[in-house]
């Protein structure tokens, strides 16, 4: 993996975690072990959190980043309200997204300050990059 040791290899710390009611989690827990192999720190939150929960882990832990994982078509919903909830606690953390999101809702996320989006399929190399560049883009 290029690059993997300039912000990874331990430094990162990324929250990984379910929010509402899905309870698939299977690819949230192959991306958690991606990243652990790649050298991230992963704090598994699990299923059913909510922005509460997730918020507190992030100050709790000085997260780096939040990886957030949807299968139920709540992420136009509940992706803005991750990022809202961290803003109102005043905690710069990009959010990335996975799972199930249709192309067109993609642009919209963004713009609701998402900062990543990556859709089913996603090589162990681009979770990864994908991860570091949001962190970097979010420090620099």
């Amino acid at each position: 993996m290029t690059g993997a040791g300039d912000l990874a290899g331990g430094g990162i710390r990324i929250i990984l975690a379910k929010l509402g009611l899905d309870g698939h989690d299977r690819g949230l827990k192959v991306v958690a072990r991606i990243l652990r192999d790649a050298g991230f720190e992963v704090i598994y939150l699990g299923l059913r959190q909510t922005t509460d929960s997730i918020v507190a882990a992030a100050e709790q832990e000085d997260a780096d980043a939040i990886g957030l994982s949807m299968h139920n078509a709540g992420h136009m919903t509940l992706a803005p309200m991750m990022v809202q909830a961290l803003a109102e606690a005043e905690l710069s953390v990009p959010v990335i997204v996975g799972g199930i999101v249709p192309d067109d809702d993609v642009k919209p996320l963004l713009d609701a300050g998402v900062s990543a989006v990556l859709g089913p399929g996603a090589s162990a190399e681009e979770v990864a990059r994908t991860v570091r560049d949001a962190v970097a883009a979010n420090v620099g």
